[in-house]
């Protein structure tokens, strides 16, 4: 019997040995530092070409970038280039011009260790400066000596200016490594525009479509961007 217990004893020592070892080992592996990327990403936005293709009388694109400050924010900016026609019954009607949107994003998605996908929510500054052309108008008359008739006498507004605030929300997946795609939607509040002499802005690049009874516009995005890592931080 005393035998036994002597050897019960080296047996629960030996596993104590053992148990100790694996935690020391786990301890290791998990002491491992982990990083994660952080850079620029630059990419482009395929909806704009997608409708420059499908719809008469639109013609654009717009490049983006954003780069990583912390774990969960980022810088952002997008810049772009619209030409919008609208040939309506008693009007027609032309605005191009450049636009940029500066702001950040913040990532509301908790990633595993080894992903970058963002669930994300932004504010953005945007400016446009563009030019009107009015093409043709008609003129309305009740008077039946003098029926309506149509004015083919083109005018060109240049040197207009907009600013307006900008909430987007969106998803962001990485396909591939470095290689994301992204989706999202927009909703934008204008702060201000100058608008033409005896004509108004119908159209105006990167705010889209203005309304004569709201201040606020709607666009959205689907885009392609390539991560360049540039350093890493502790996950």
């Amino acid at each position: 019997m005393k035998h036994k217990h002597i050897l019960l004893f080296f047996i629960s020592l030996q596993l104590v040995f053992v148990s100790l070892n694996a935690q020391e080992n786990t301890t290791a592996t998990d002491s491992i530092p982990k990083f994660t990327k952080y850079g620029f990403r630059l990419g482009a936005d395929l909806a704009k070409p997608m409708r420059s293709l499908l719809e008469d009388g639109y013609s654009g694109f717009e490049v983006m970038g954003d780069f990583r400050i912390s774990k969960k924010i980022y810088l952002a900016a997008e810049i772009g280039n619209e030409k919008k026609d609208r040939f309506e019954s008693n009007l027609n009607s032309r605005a191009a011009g450049s636009y940029a949107k500066l702001g950040a994003d913040y990532n509301a998605y908790n990633n595993w260790f080894g992903l970058n996908n963002a669930i994300f929510t932004g504010l953005r500054y945007g400016f446009s400066s563009f030019k009107q052309e009015l093409i043709a108008y008609e003129v309305y008359s009740t008077n039946q000596s003098f029926p309506p008739f149509t004015v083919v006498d083109p005018v060109e507004y240049s040197g207009l200016s907009a600013h307006w605030a900008e909430l987007i929300v969106g998803v962001k997946t990485e396909v591939l490594t470095n290689l994301y795609l992204s989706i999202n939607l927009q909703l934008k509040r204008m702060i201000s525009d100058t608008k033409p002499e005896n004509f108004d802005n119908l159209y105006v690049p990167g705010f889209n479509r203005t309304y004569d009874f709201s201040v606020y516009g709607v666009g959205y995005g689907y885009t392609v961007s390539y991560l360049i890592p540039i350093y890493k931080r502790k996950f």
